[in-house]
């Protein structure tokens, strides 16, 4: 049983071109350079040099201390250099389909990411959704200063932050 779905949109522009963005992004092995390292994420199969409709990758992580979770995930949607899907087939969500966006602004100079996730727990976990929903906020705060650090930062737009 899937309850309430809740979202997080996060947009963040960068300074690099839409087809560099997609060569970071669609290198499922970057995940691990942008989630904070408390989390102990590791890629367990699945790292393919591109993402791919179909792509199957498996994950073990660590969203609490003494907590190590197995996570699969598929990535069902891909067109390069616009946009993938993955959205998770086993894991600790009742439901997560997370969309990544990319689109060139500044005549092609940089590229405006957007992150889109939607999300539910199982019935079992309701007790610690607001837990979960600062613990994620944390994640992608962690990676917007992360890809600040990897890509550089973009002098021009705002960035926007909703979770």
């Amino acid at each position: 049983m899937v309850h309430r779905i809740h979202r997080i949109h996060r947009i963040q522009t960068l300074p690099v071109t839409p087809d560099k963005a997609w060569d970071f992004f669609s290198d499922p092995c970057n995940l691990a350079r942008i989630t904070p390292p408390w989390m102990d994420f590791r890629i367990v199969s699945g790292c393919a040099d591109h993402t791919y409709p179909g792509q199957i990758i498996e994950y073990r992580v660590r969203p609490f201390p003494l907590v190590r979770l197995g996570w699969l995930t598929e990535i069902t949607q891909a067109r390069s250099p616009v946009f993938f899907v993955d959205e998770q087939r086993r894991g600790p969500y009742a439901f997560w389909h997370h969309q990544h966006h990319f689109a060139a602004v500044e005549n092609g100079a940089a590229v405006r990411m957007t992150d889109l996730v939607h999300w539910a727990l199982p019935w079992y976990a309701l007790p610690v959704r607001a837990l979960v929903r600062r613990r994620l906020r944390i994640i992608f705060d962690y990676r917007q200063h992360a890809l600040e650090r990897l890509l550089g930062r973009a002098e021009q737009g705002e960035d926007a932050c909703r979770a």
